[in-house]
């Protein structure tokens, strides 16, 4: 709005320097770029990225099984859940001994995270495997899949309206030094007789 105001401030103004012009012109493609490119960037970007999931999603979905596991034995200590989309990454696990068999039949035995608080041999609890029995994370959910895509148009669109805001900034610090710089001109050819009784006569 300002850039508006001041457009139309310095329209016929006799005291507008080609600066000031400048400078409106400058604040006002800032503004449109901000209003109208970032917006659609960050859309651009987070339908992009929520194709790109979505289908990374479908894969994983596909490609990931939950099987059953039996406790052999408890291996002591806990420590919290290592899958960042985990709805219980908060939770402590135990550390267990435990067998399962995988989607394509091998019989698999190793060191897991359970979710049990205090195991005992013979306890079952669920994991996530590959599709030959190794352990992975939980697949991606269709809607952690939506959420990462919109803050990856949020991100991408406030990235935009930055960079347009530096660029505007950049422009105006270089014509005011510009400004500036011609002042000093002006002042250095007037200042010899500046003040001086009978200057100009």
């Amino acid at each position: 709005m300002r850039a508006l105001t001041g457009l139309w401030r310095w329209r016929h103004n006799p005291l507008c320097r080609t600066t000031d012009l400048a400078e409106a012109w400058v604040a006002l493609v800032a503004l449109l770029l901000i209003a109208v490119a970032a917006p659609v960037t960050g859309c651009l970007v987070g339908a992009a990225a929520q194709d790109s999931l979505q289908r990374s999603a479908r894969q994983q979905q596909h490609a990931r099984h939950l099987v059953t596991a039996t406790v052999v034995r408890g291996l002591g200590g806990t420590m919290p859940e290592t899958d960042p989309d985990s709805s219980s990454a908060r939770e402590t696990h135990s550390r267990v001994l435990a067998s399962w068999t995988g989607p394509d039949g091998s019989v698999q035995h190793g060191p897991v995270l359970a979710d049990l608080k205090s195991p005992h041999r013979g306890d079952r609890f669920s994991l996530w495997t590959d599709p030959h029995g190794r352990i992975t994370t939980r697949p991606l959910d269709s809607a952690t899949a939506t959420t990462h895509a919109v803050l990856a148009g949020i991100g991408t669109a406030l990235l935009t309206a930055g960079l347009v805001e530096c660029g505007r900034r950049l422009t105006v610090w270089s014509l005011v030094r510009r400004r500036y710089a011609r002042w000093d001109q002006a002042w250095d050819r007037a200042g010899p007789d500046w003040g001086k009784a009978g200057t100009g006569s």
